[in-house]
């Protein structure tokens, strides 16, 4: 065994040991990629941004993860979002660059490559301006404009690679899960529960009441909000409410580089659910899948929203026992196609939990584990803002510690609400930078009052712009 092997396998054991430690698993996830471990890369850094998910570092490994398996237009829908942030590193152009020639699209690997020339010159590559048209390789200006993506033309043509259907390389089937978590084990989250109640389980448990008033059993059900606050969890606790099958899908269960494959996977994942019905069917970061097409610069795009649409309405096939979950933590990218009446007709926010579900949560996340009595509403009052996520880490460093402190007594040593409240200084809340960009929208884009709830929660005065609860990050 190499001194390569035995290190990944020395992470993975420590992984193992501690799950949920993110720096431990990135370092894990960045040696399988060296080791040219690429998938299993993949899976790795996938499971780092469940955990930071704006990590724009990460988000860069993953589609580097994706490229060199070969899935270049999704490494570019990655690429193309970091190539919208402020600060884009100059080597995320080199990669964009090398996946554009890859599928076909020289003018933009072009434009791509030159603006990361522009950046930094020490990334000008030989290889890549031998592949590139002659605008590619033209130094640049003195004083070149601020970089923007090349526009789409309204009928530009689809330039995914073109297959025949039958050489197509199929998407694997999500497996069908019987969630066993019931609401009881979501602490707090009241008003969210209701709305999904009223919505999902009380016309399964009443089918003949509601058909009676012209009411399908079934539909759709967007819950938004800041990353780590229980949208998956609460997906999977409602299909074991009402005892129906669990599929979580995600953009690498849809988007595929071939002619047509990304809307036959997204079909087939449909039929899928209407197959096993009654079944919860769960699309995480919705707002990616189904983003609104008129920020799409490629037609491609556009004609995954319209399968969307078309499998939301049950063109083909009855929705009727089919429940459409999808969480997004910024809904403002949404096409508003998928918002109106019919698909996803219930936008509910999930905040950050309050005093009251901090202390649920931490009751239920610490029931099985070695404590003296807690104080958990002392601990809940000092975590104001995090999230279910921030309180999870919150857990996890204090037991880290009396592992620590336990290994060297030789035996068990119990939590106290001090160890709590002291792993509870060392993290800040990851909500803040999610609320500072909610604000904004809420504030100066929200005419239907689709946000709404987010003004109440930061208790923003929306005439004077005033606010109580967003003040210096208190």
């Amino acid at each position: 065994m190499s001194d390569q092997d035995k290190l990944i396998q020395a992470l993975r054991e420590a992984v193992g040991f501690s799950p949920d430690n993110v720096p431990l698993r990135k370092h894990l996830a960045d040696q399988l990629f060296q080791y040219g471990a690429y998938a299993e890369a993949e899976k790795e850094y996938r499971t780092v941004l469940d955990h930071t998910p704006q990590d724009s570092d990460v988000k860069l490994a993953l589609a580097e993860a994706f490229y060199y398996q070969q899935k270049w237009m999704v490494a570019l829908v990655i690429l193309e979002e970091l190539m919208r942030t402020t600060t884009p590193p100059p080597r995320l152009f080199v990669l964009a660059a090398r996946a554009y020639l890859q599928v076909n699209q020289p003018d933009r690997a072009a434009e791509t490559y030159r603006r990361a020339v522009e950046l930094d010159s020490a990334l000008a590559d030989q290889e890549i301006e031998a592949l590139l048209p002659a605008a590619g390789k033209s130094p640049a200006p003195q004083n070149p404009p601020a970089y923007q993506p090349p526009p789409l033309e309204p009928d530009e043509p689809d330039q995914r690679v073109r297959i025949p259907v039958e050489d197509w390389p199929r998407a694997a089937e999500p497996e069908l899960d019987h969630s066993q978590i019931k609401f009881d084990d979501v602490g707090g989250m009241d008003k969210v529960k209701d709305e999904i109640r009223i919505k999902i389980i009380q016309p399964l448990e009443h089918p003949d009441l509601y058909k009676a008033y012209g009411k399908s059993i079934g539909g759709g059900l967007l819950m938004y909000g800041p990353p780590g606050c229980g949208k998956t969890y609460l997906a999977r606790a409602t299909a074991g409410e009402v005892n129906a099958y669990f599929v979580s899908i995600g953009l690498h269960d849809v988007l595929n580089m071939y002619l047509g494959q990304s809307e036959h996977n997204l079909h087939s994942l449909f039929d899928l659910a209407r197959r096993n019905k009654p079944c919860v069917l769960f699309i995480d970061e919705v707002d990616a899948l189904g983003a609104s097409r008129s920020d799409m610069r490629q037609s491609a795009g556009r004609h995954v929203i319209n399968q969307f649409l078309s499998e939301m309405d049950g063109v083909e096939a009855s929705n009727d026992g089919v429940l459409v979950l999808a969480a997004s933590n910024a809904p403002w990218h949404i096409d508003s196609a998928l918002r109106r009446p019919g698909r996803f007709d219930r936008v509910i926010f999930v905040p950050p939990p309050d005093q009251p579900a901090r202390a649920a949560i931490l009751r239920v996340m610490l029931k099985d584990k070695p404590v003296e009595t807690l104080d958990f509403e002392q601990v809940a009052h000092k975590t104001d803002g995090f999230s279910g996520a921030d309180l999870k880490g919150m857990v996890d460093a204090a037991v880290e510690d009396k592992l620590r402190e336990a290994m060297k007594k030789g035996g068990l040593v119990p939590l106290t609400t001090p160890d709590l409240l002291r792993a509870a200084r060392s993290i800040k809340p990851s909500t803040k930078d999610w609320f500072a960009t909610a604000r904004n929208y809420a504030l100066y884009s929200n005419e239907s009052g689709a946000y709404d709830d987010v003004l109440a929660y930061l208790r923003l005065d929306k005439d004077s712009g005033l606010f109580s609860k967003w003040r210096k990050g208190e």
